[in-house]
């Protein structure tokens, strides 16, 4: 069997390694435009149990990675100064440039050299392949080719985001939103190394426009955010990476298969808004989702395919409209942050849609406890 991956990111390195262990004799392509050392941001973080989905399945990818995580098992809010704790709420980050180096070892330990530096402008430069997977992102060239056939959608959201580093270790997941006499401010900043951390700003367009920071080079950016949020870094420097601003892609396709040999796998296929963690995650379980499909059904490419969707598909949606719901919240951060701090932080555990009152006070006891006994204190007397 001949694949060409397109694309050298996690999932794209992941499927070519799954099956060249699965299928020595596989002839599998790896082809990426950028350096192997190339990538923009920081850390890459995953919500919950961060890769125990890999532990049954491929423990020694598990083993290559784990040890190289930072973990934590509370979030922080802060809001109008005030520090709120929400217990029980894990998450779990590793650098990304880490990640991929990683997974670029995995890769050639099954023999799998992947193609560094090299830009296709149109599938017709890689025809002799029995299976071509699109793992080439949010701009996939792959999906563009086939674009209506795919029924593919991408919509931007409004607010715009940069994405810093910091010397400044962060013991646990923070979310600090800032309100300035330019606009609405939220960093999302966690420790992705023992020295350093991810620091991701946010603002509504209104502050964007406000600040003038579409007319700002990169460094004037990164000074600006520095003095917002000069008391949450405690005197160390932002780190900037292609730090650009950015609005995010909500991708969607109606099919994941075209053309009897053409697939989707992670952002090529689907995006998840970053404030959940899960994109990486995600994108390595289309990854498994693909090859149990590819064995499952070997030498029935069409029946794989159908397969893959079939399974996938139900699981990814509920993920995806959490994902989705969480990203409506934070386009309204600003309207959201009129609210006092534990209503706020009630607020932004419950954007999802999926995480009841109920299930809260099972997850993180201590936080509503807080919040039930500031509400009371709150309420009228009889």
């Amino acid at each position: 069997m001949r694949v060409t991956i397109l694309g050298a990111g996690p999932a794209g390195l992941y499927l070519a390694y799954l099956i060249k262990r699965r299928q020595p004799e596989a002839d599998v392509t790896v082809i990426e435009q950028n350096p192997a050392d190339a990538t923009f941001g920081f850390g890459v973080v995953f919500s919950d149990r961060a890769l125990e989905f890999l532990r049954e399945d491929d423990p020694e990818t598990y083993a290559a990675i784990v040890p190289h995580m930072e973990s934590w098992n509370d979030i922080v809010i802060v809001h109008r100064g005030e520090q709120v704790i929400i217990d029980g709420v894990g998450f779990a980050a590793v650098g990304r440039l880490k990640l991929l180096q990683l997974l670029q070892a995995r890769v050639r330990s099954v023999g799998v050299e992947p193609t560094y530096r090299r830009t296709v402008k149109s599938l017709d430069e890689l025809k002799d392949t029995d299976l071509f997977v699109g793992a080439d992102g949010v701009n996939s060239l792959v999906r563009r080719s086939c674009e209506k056939e795919f029924g593919a959608s991408v919509r931007m959201l409004t607010n715009r985001f940069a994405w810093f580093g910091t010397t400044k270790r962060f013991e646990t997941l923070t979310q600090t939103f800032i309100k300035t006499d330019l606009g609405f401010f939220n960093a999302h900043h966690y420790r992705h190394s023992p020295e350093f951390s991810t620091f991701v700003v946010e603002v509504d367009q209104s502050t964007f426009t406000r600040a003038g920071f579409e007319h700002m080079a990169e460094r004037e950016t990164r000074a600006l955010c520095e003095r917002v949020f000069a008391q949450t870094l405690d005197g160390h420097p932002l780190i900037s990476n292609n730090s650009v601003w950015r609005q995010f892609p909500i991708v969607h396709n109606e099919h994941w298969s075209v053309a009897r040999h053409l697939v989707l796998v992670g952002d090529a296929l689907h995006t998840a808004h970053f404030s959940i963690g899960s994109g990486t995650r995600l994108a390595m379980e289309d990854a498994i989702a693909l090859d149990k499909a590819l064995a499952v059904h070997e030498g029935d490419l069409d029946a794989a395919l159908i397969a893959y969707e079939t399974a996938r598909r139900p699981v990814l949606a509920k993920l995806v409209a959490g994902a989705n719901g969480s990203a409506t919240w934070y386009e309204q951060f600003a309207y959201h942050m009129r609210l006092a701090p534990i209503d706020f932080a009630m607020s932004y555990v419950t954007r999802s849609g999926r995480v009841s009152l109920d299930r809260l006070r099972k997850l993180s006891p201590r936080f509503v406890r807080r919040f039930e006994r500031e509400r009371q204190a709150k309420s009228p007397g009889p």
